[in-house]
């Protein structure tokens, strides 16, 4: 199985941190943001990897990441997103990296010391996403569970303002090789971006998409609170 790592955008909720380089390049604790989600493809045997990025600071990847090796990637490629298209539009641009296989999917601003490795193992097909309860779950997706059955996943809301629980669908999927053509059928949200959310129901709808909840820490570190939560962790980890 190839990863991906999404690592575009201009992080405009960071600046002014952001206007001198790219998000997922600022520290936490001792290394640079994706480090970690690097860290999580390779801990689970992924050392094929693309960094899809964007953006005035793209370059900025090149002197840090350089070819991988440094970070046991056998293989490194980049790809850039011209436009703020969103998480799906980025995810499209990886199909020929991907070559008709399963990928691991990771937004780059994503720290988790969760462990993939058994799932990364055992997919088969259809998709996966993990889950995270989280004390603000309006930020994100959140899955709708079947009464009758919490194994499964009807339906993903996207952002709602009353959440039915607090179970983030975060950062981090499992695909088989029929996303892209779910990326193809969809269409621009009314934020104009191509959202992950309905790649991901088109799964649910077909009744091929699989979750699992993460046990340890998960947090994003897209907003100057949950950066500041990621470096506390992480720093008393290794501390």
């Amino acid at each position: 199985m190839k990863g991906v790592i999404l690592a575009g955008g201009l992080g405009t909720r960071l600046y002014p941190l952001t206007k001198v380089t790219n998000k997922h390049l600022l520290p936490i604790f001792d290394k640079p943001m994706i480090f970690y989600p690097i860290n999580t493809l390779v801990r689970a045997g992924i050392d094929e990897i693309m960094v899809v990025t964007g953006g005035p600071h793209c370059g900025d990847f090149l002197g840090v990441l350089k070819n991988g090796n440094e970070l046991k990637i056998k293989h490194l490629e980049y790809a850039y997103q011209e436009n703020e298209g969103g998480i799906a539009d980025a995810l499209r641009l990886a199909e020929d990296f991907a070559d008709n296989g399963n990928i691991a999917v990771i937004l780059g601003d994503n720290t988790t010391d969760f462990d993939i490795s058994s799932d990364v193992a055992n997919f088969k097909e259809g998709a996966m996403v993990f889950l995270k309860e989280v004390p603000d779950p309006e930020r994100f997706g959140i899955p709708v569970f079947d009464k009758e059955s919490s194994e499964k996943i009807l339906e993903i809301l996207e952002k709602p303002k009353d959440p039915q629980n607090n179970f983030a669908v975060t950062g981090l999927y499992i695909y088989d090789n029929k996303v892209f053509d779910f990326i193809r059928e969809n269409k621009p949200s009314e934020r104009g971006e191509m959202e992950i959310t309905d790649v991901n129901n088109h799964y649910a709808r077909s009744g091929n998409l699989g979750y699992r909840t993460i046990d340890g820490f998960w947090r994003d570190a897209g907003t100057f609170e949950t950066l500041l939560e990621a470096n506390i962790f992480w720093s008393k980890k290794k501390g």
